[in-house]
């Protein structure tokens, strides 16, 4: 085409400057426009000058060459995205058969690097249209091989394509050399773990890491003993792969757990594929204490660890001491909520004894508390949402006052929003249908409202939201430090904050079930023609032949100095539904005393 240019240049009809990279343009037949993407030139017309061109959103655009040749650059016809255009059922059978000659056809398209996003928004969903994860899988295995690709440890880096060949280990041992930190040199220990079937000299390369690791394990010891740990792993595995012997005076899993660490803490920082491996180390090196320390930190690990924790317990025949600290802290309502998370996911029969409406009593109790922690979490909270079967099989043994009591529980509960409130009472009342009055607000003969003012009712409330995240919590923490005091037999500190906490949780519960049947009113238009609430009863004490006032108000309303009193009184029931002129009698304090009553007036707010 470049004499077909030449001859328009000379017409007028194009500018020379613009004769290159026409030439280039038309002879790829592909181009990348910043804004359209990529596109195909379909056609050239010299006559009016100008490319027709296939984009993604523009199939069949046309575009003055002059502008083309300043607004479009010229794709290769190697480049991955020609050769989708031209060629994608070579590039499927491609991707089937040679893993290694695609991801290179990638790199090579973009400067010979490219990282694992871009190869894989490059080939999915056109090339790769299965599974993505499971082909990159097989093709990083070969990629390692392979010695002219390099496939960095971290995903963000790019993985390079070079000439040059070099080998696995050539390659792993010059990342391992520079490294800066134990933790950075384990990357690649791991990565030569992997790859040890592929490893040209095993010995040679575990002994030089062998060798680095243990100079480096001792100054990690205190500071990081999680790394140390994970360190002497990695050790220990290049040693048995290589089968080399120890080194005299290395550090083992003995000299990490000797220290005076915090297990939980120390577990936290591993890496889940660690845990169960840092257990049995930690079993090895306190064959007698282990069982109570594993006990001891149940309740402060996430729970992925309850579960590893409970994995081993059980296996080493320590079900019973598991079950009485689950029930111990479930029942003290001390319980995390990572530990119910754990328990609610892994319940089974096992734990039939356990598994009851107390759990689910504790979960409440544990929600509300994570809402006042730095660290909150939903996650307990959102399980039991999606488990639809979970809240039903923890009722499921208790009989219906229990279960009305955990209906106004979890009413009052601020750990769920109204509507997430709705979906778990609509699965009580499908099993337990003798609760749909209570739930609706319709109250059986035998559940009677409580009359109370609006600021009673909202001081109650207050009341409650300070037992709920201050006093119980508070009484947590004082539990939590009695116990590190020792033998809870002779330990006053802890009976004390115990039996305040069985005050605490009734009080709770008297709360709640008042709140529930609470019913505020502002006392406005009551009845005059019989003392009613709400009403200021004036009346003559007939013995002492004194005039005296009394205003009959809410449950919650009692203020004896200033003649209020609330209509649950033994008073206020003496004198209620009686007209003016009547005479009534009703004890107080074991007194028998006699009014006639003189008028009846409405109360004023105010």
């Amino acid at each position: 085409m470049r004499e077909e240019f030449e001859k328009m240049a000379s017409a007028g009809k194009l500018d020379r400057r613009h004769i290159d990279a026409l030439v280039v343009l038309t002879t790829s037949g592909f181009c990348m426009h910043r804004s359209w993407g990529f596109g195909k030139i379909r056609t050239v017309d010299t006559v009016f000058t100008r490319f027709t061109i296939d984009f993604p959103n523009k199939p069949g655009h046309t575009m003055d060459l002059a502008f083309a040749a300043e607004s479009l650059k010229a794709i290769p016809k190697d480049h991955i995205l020609a050769r989708k255009a031209a060629d994608l059922d070579g590039l499927r059978q491609m991707a089937a058969t040679n893993h290694l000659e695609l991801v290179k056809l990638v790199l090579n398209s973009y400067s010979g690097k490219a990282t694992t996003d871009q190869i894989q928004q490059a080939l999915v969903p056109e090339v790769i249209r299965d599974d993505w994860k499971k082909w990159w899988e097989a093709a990083k295995r070969e990629l390692k091989k392979d010695g002219h690709f390099q496939v960095p440890l971290k995903k963000t880096e790019p993985i390079v394509y070079q000439v040059k060949e070099v080998s696995l280990q050539d390659r792993l041992m010059e990342e391992f050399r520079p490294a800066k930190g134990l933790k950075a040199r384990l990357l690649v220990a791991s990565e030569l773990l992997k790859n040890a079937a592929d490893l040209a000299d095993k010995q040679a390369a575990a002994t030089e890491v062998i060798a680095a690791l243990n100079a480096e394990i001792p100054s990690y010891q205190r500071t990081q003993p999680a790394v140390a740990l994970e360190a002497i792993f990695a050790r220990d595995d290049l040693r048995e792969m290589a089968g080399l012997p120890p080194a005299p005076e290395e550090l083992g899993t003995t000299a990490i757990w000797s220290q005076d660490l915090k297990l939980g803490l120390l577990m936290e920082q591993l890496p889940a594929a660690k845990h169960r491996r840092a257990l049995e180390s930690f079993k090895a090196a306190k064959p007698e204490q282990w069982t109570e320390a594993l006990r001891n930190t149940l309740n402060t690990v996430t729970a992925k660890l309850c579960r590893e924790f409970a994995s081993l317990l059980i296996h080493e025949g320590k079900m019973e001491q598991l079950k009485e600290t689950l029930a111990r802290v479930i029942s003290q309502h001390t319980a995390s909520s990572e530990l119910l998370l754990w328990l609610a996911k892994d319940r089974n029969d096992s734990y039939a004894d356990i598994l009851g409406p107390e759990v689910f009593r504790a979960m409440l109790t544990a929600m509300e508390r994570d809402q006042f922690n730095e660290r909150r979490s939903n996650r307990l909270r959102d399980f039991i949402l999606d488990d639809q079967e979970l809240l039903v099989e923890l009722i499921g043994s208790a009989d219906l006052e229990v279960i009305k009591d955990l209906t106004r529980a979890l009413q009052l509960s601020p750990s769920f929003d109204d509507m997430d409130k709705r979906s778990l009472l609509a699965r009580i009342v499908k099993s337990y249908p003798a609760i749909q009055s209570l739930i609706s607000g319709e109250q059986t003969k035998q559940e009677s409202h409580l009359v109370v003012s609006w600021e009673s009712l909202e001081r109650r409330k207050n009341d409650y939201r300070e037992m709920v995240e201050k006093k119980i919590p508070a009484n947590s923490r004082e539990i939590a430090i009695a116990r590190s005091y020792g033998d809870l037999r002779e330990n006053h500190e802890y009976k004390a904050a115990k039996e305040m906490q069985k005050l605490l949780m009734k009080q709770k519960s008297e709360m709640e079930n008042q709140l529930v049947q609470a019913r505020g009113t502002d006392f406005a238009n009551p009845k005059t023609d019989t003392v009613s609430i709400g009403t200021i009863v004036r009346a003559t004490d007939l013995e002492a032949n004194q005039p005296e006032q009394f205003t009959i108000l809410g449950a919650w309303d009692s203020d004896p100095e200033r003649g209020i009193v609330s209509y649950l009184s033994p008073m206020a029931q003496g004198l209620l539904n009686h007209k003016v002129g009547d005479q009534v009698e009703f004890e107080v304090h074991g007194q028998r005393h006699n009014h006639r009553i003189d008028t009846i007036e409405p109360y004023k707010t105010g």
